[in-house]
């Protein structure tokens, strides 16, 4: 899936998930806070700061949910900031105009369904990388855990 058709795809589940609060937000809006947070610079998604989470605790499972084959485990807006940095759900909400709890609830439906789609099964991606194992080596080496 391209990136403009995941940005179209998760400006409407962000708009559903805040319901009434979205109500006064432009879509172009919507879609260009989050191009901005989720784009590679290259027409993808970015996967490195979201797959450099693995290693902290519980994430790696939750993340895995979301690339390999099957449900996507949920998250709050509370542990999507651990995933993707405060900074970047706040400058997120700052295009927006709302504040950064309300950005990273209405996104933890957002991001979940945009990873899943971007790397459809996940087996192509978690092959290369060794499987579940190979993504945490991988992890691991951002943090410099050995």
């Amino acid at each position: 899936m391209e990136l403009n058709d995941l940005v179209q795809m998760g400006t409407q589940l962000f708009k559903d998930k805040l319901g009434d609060q979205a109500s006064g937000m432009d879509d172009n809006s919507i879609m260009d806070a989050l191009s901005g947070l989720v784009s590679n610079g290259e027409g993808g998604l970015d996967l490195s700061n979201i797959l450099s989470s693995l290693g902290d605790g519980n994430l790696g499972s939750i993340i895995s949910s979301w690339v390999g084959s099957g449900d996507n485990e949920s998250v709050d807006g509370s542990t999507l900031s651990n995933i993707l940095g405060s900074d970047q759900i706040s400058a997120f909400a700052e295009k927006l105009g709302i504040d950064p709890d309300t950005a990273a609830e209405g996104l933890s439906d957002v991001v979940p369904n945009m990873v899943d789609k971007a790397t459809g099964d996940g087996s192509s991606i978690l092959d290369s990388l060794g499987g579940v194992d190979g993504l945490m080596d991988m992890a691991k080496g951002f943090f410099g855990n050995k």
